[in-house]
């Protein structure tokens, strides 16, 4: 009787972790149905909701970030790692896993440094053009590494890379919605091109006050519509500017899209953060997009996600601190030339890496069976 298949998976943070973990555990569950798989994330993240949501167990850390601004404050930080690398070994001792996968987020440090001490073998799953400490450190004892950017060699040892992309949500890719029925949800006109507007989940101060500091622009220019998300942190403050202004027809305001299908399926052009996940999502779904990295992220990866697009054509860059005079002329001017829109999405197309949750699930059950 052959032994279970017994797996952990570890990060998250956000759903740019959170989403990519997921599918890998699903993938390898359509391989492998008997297989167990435990989730390995930090005390109060979103990971503690979003993993069980989906059907599977997680554990929790007490790990926390590093604080590069005010570095006294990382004595604390210090001990909960240190408490994290023993819970982590109760927690592989006891339930003996035959691989563990990291997929960044403040879990995956003590997880994945734990598991290569005790002689499991690790896979890591770096989403960024440019990786993070994290992974850098771990790679050293890491058995494969799965990439979505061209020359990761410049991080990495080269014989332990694959290039697999990024996982992304199963559903985007089985659930087809078309654009007429899409734009209905939004009470939008058919013969009039859409703008989507994203800031993720939480939302994008830059952004949003591109939007909110240019309400007149977007009134003046109802040959557009657009849908804009602006994350739960925002949404009140916007809902209460809005009020003051007579209705735009033209603008459809929420919080949280849920389903991101019908979104994707209504938009003609994407103005969004530059976080792998979404940028993996465009491509897949073939869609042209203005990319305004983020500033305030690690190492400014954002801007080298995005200037891996924008140096093949594929997308659009806006500086953050840019964008509140930039960002709607140069969507105007894009969305309204019909050539330039479907360059992008033939470019963008040719970045697509599909099957990615797949390809590494292989690669997990070969680590663990071999």
């Amino acid at each position: 009787m052959e032994k279970q298949l017994k797996i952990i998976i570890s990060g998250g943070g956000t759903g740019g972790h959170i989403f990519p973990a997921v599918s890998i555990a699903n993938a390898i569950k359509k391989l492998q149905p008997d297989a167990e798989i435990l989730f390995i994330g930090a005390e109060g993240r979103m990971e503690m909701q979003r993993v069980p949501e989906a059907g599977y167990k997680i554990i929790g850390l007490p790990v926390a970030g590093f604080d590069r601004k005010r570095l006294w404050k990382n004595v604390s930080v210090v001990m909960k790692l240190l408490k994290s690398q023993w819970k982590a070994r109760s927690i592989i001792k006891e339930f003996n896993p035959q691989v563990a996968v990291g997929v960044g987020g403040y879990a995956s440090g003590p997880t994945l440094k734990t598991a290569g001490m005790m002689g499991i073998p690790t896979l890591i799953q770096e989403q960024n053009s440019y990786a993070g400490v994290t992974n850098k450190l771990l790679a050293k004892k890491a058995n494969k590494i799965c990439v979505a950017y061209d020359h990761m060699e410049k991080f990495f040892p080269q014989e332990k890379i694959m290039m697999t992309g990024n996982p992304v949500r199963q559903d985007l890719l089985e659930k087809k919605v078309s654009r007429e029925e899409a734009l209905q949800t939004f009470y939008f006109d058919k013969d009039k091109k859409t703008l989507l507007v994203l800031g993720g989940s939480l939302g994008a101060k830059t952004i949003n006050e591109s939007l909110l500091n240019n309400l007149a622009f977007i009134k003046s220019h109802p040959e557009i519509q657009i849908i804009w998300q602006t994350g739960k942190i925002y949404f009140q403050q916007i809902q209460e500017a809005l009020k003051k202004e007579a209705k735009i027809d033209n603008l459809y305001v929420t919080d949280f899209i849920k389903d991101m299908n019908v979104a994707y399926a209504a938009a003609d052009l994407i103005v969004s953060r530059a976080g792998a996940g979404s940028i993996s999502e465009f491509c897949l779904l073939s869609k042209p997009v203005i990319l305004i990295p983020s500033p305030n992220v690690a190492e400014d990866h954002q801007t080298k996600n995005a200037m891996a697009l924008v140096e093949k054509e594929a997308a659009v860059y806006i500086k953050d601190s840019e964008a509140n005079d930039k960002l709607l002329p140069t969507a105007l001017e894009i969305i309204l030339n019909e050539d330039k829109l479907n360059s992008m999405s033939e470019k963008i197309t040719t970045l697509a890496l599909p099957d990615s949750a797949a390809i590494i699930a292989k690669e997990v059950i070969k680590l663990a069976t071999t």
